[in-house]
């Protein structure tokens, strides 16, 4: 998925304007995002203004990481090294930036389904990067660290993301299982095992998001999962 830099250049900060306008959109139309979710529940509903609160600091690591793309020059040969890094990451920015901008039309319209194909996209598109392409964190390097925070947050709410979108699409109404119950403590177990602080936060964020958005025991047993969570992260990068 090789880009020229002049092409990341000019892509990246499009598909950012183009999901934040979608977002705006979402927001203020009627129905709006939150109306088509207090429609339409699911086990893996969560609280929607948590998603809301992940939204904003996130937009402004993206916005500092684009900054700092535009800004490096690769005429420079340190700078051309960190460019590297960043151009790499753009094509998958983009597609996730487009999947959730046109996710969006389909969502306030109440096409569950359909929504849930760019979901699925971007989710899995996030994820790949992050576990197979991302560079480990150089903290000795402003752009490694805001193309690691800008990558693995994108990833961690994908999580949110699909587990939320694909429930709703296709068991709405449905009660937490036992074998819902089981693959969500197994699933979260295992991506908090093998995850660093910042992706492995997201998923303790995903827990807590998806315990306030519930009731009764499937509450607690989320919010027990987040704890839970939490305890494997701190332990793995204290171990580190």
């Amino acid at each position: 998925m090789g880009i020229s830099y002049s092409t990341a250049k000019w892509l990246a900060p499009a598909s950012f304007v183009l999901d934040f306008a979608a977002q705006q959109y979402g927001m203020l139309s009627s129905p709006n995002m939150k109306d088509v979710h207090d429609a339409n529940l699911s086990f893996w509903s969560p609280q929607p203004f948590f998603i809301a609160g992940f939204f904003f600091p996130q937009q402004l690591f993206q916005l500092a990481w684009l900054y700092r793309l535009y800004k490096l020059s690769p005429n420079t040969p340190t700078e051309r090294v960190e460019l590297d890094e960043m151009v790499d990451f753009v094509p998958y920015y983009a597609v996730g930036n487009l999947c959730i901008g046109t996710w969006m039309i389909f969502w306030n319209s109440s096409q569950l389904k359909i929504s849930n194909i760019f979901v699925v996209i971007n989710s899995l598109t996030q994820l790949y990067y992050v576990f197979a392409k991302l560079k480990p964190m150089n903290t000795r390097s402003t752009t490694s660290v805001l193309t690691n925070i800008v990558s693995r947050t994108f990833a961690g709410i994908g999580v949110l993301d699909l587990l939320h979108n694909g429930s709703v699409a296709y068991f709405k109404d449905v009660p937490a299982t036992m074998t819902v119950k089981v693959v969500t403590a197994l699933g979260f177990g295992l991506a908090s095992a093998a995850s660093d602080w910042i992706f492995g936060g997201c998923m303790v964020y995903d827990l807590v998001a998806l315990a306030a958005g519930q009731s009764g025991s499937w509450r607690n047993l989320l919010g027990a999962y987040a704890v839970g969570a939490a305890g494997i992260v701190a332990a793995k990068n204290l171990a580190r």
